[in-house]
């Protein structure tokens, strides 16, 4: 290589396919990412207002969860859960704002015995979207809508809808489904 134009263009080409590489692999990461997270890659997006520091939240998570001890509940667990559900599903007519605390508890429960932490609920909804993101919106609107009832800012409206997007997660976290018609109704 006694030629400095082709050590240069040698150089060159190993750079630009070098950055075709990098490309391709930011490219295939963002489709992962996008692909397991759903609408909460979207969200972490607008959030963060970049796809790069966006992606680096989604990806701390990820690792954040990969080290928890998350695990599947047995089916008797799951037979306990879904009768409790059931019993505060009915409960519902008679006491909405009583029941929809207790959804929200039992919900906690389910998060708990299957080993997520029980911290502050933008954590829970962080760590619950790396295994559940295509229902985790539901949390966080009932959530909201728990928020508004304890300032007494509800309707039964209001509850009835939580208990909705309540029974949609902890259906998810049951990795049951009941059958739509026993919805909750005012």
């Amino acid at each position: 290589m006694d030629n400095p134009l082709v050590l240069v263009l040698a150089v060159a080409l190993i750079a630009v396919i070098a950055v075709a590489v990098w490309l391709y692999l930011q490219k295939r990461r963002t489709a992962e990412l996008q692909t397991r997270f759903g609408p909460e890659y979207d969200r972490a997006v607008r959030e963060q207002q970049d796809p790069r520091r966006a992606e680096r939240v989604l990806e701390e998570r990820k690792e954040r969860v990969e080290q928890l001890q998350i695990r599947a509940l047995a089916n008797e667990e799951c037979e306990r859960f879904a009768e409790r559900w059931r019993s505060v599903q009915a409960r519902f007519v008679d006491d909405p704002k009583g029941a929809t605390s207790e959804a929200d508890r039992l919900v906690g429960e389910v998060m708990q015995a299957r080993g997520y932490p029980v911290g502050d609920f933008e954590q829970r909804a962080a760590d619950v979207s790396v295994n559940h993101p295509r229902v985790v919106e539901h949390y966080r609107a009932a959530h909201t809508i728990a928020l508004r009832h304890e300032r007494g800012e509800t309707e039964t409206e209001d509850l009835r809808q939580a208990m909705v997007h309540y029974r949609a997660l902890f259906e998810d976290l049951l990795e049951v489904e009941t059958p739509a018609s026993k919805e909750v109704r005012r």
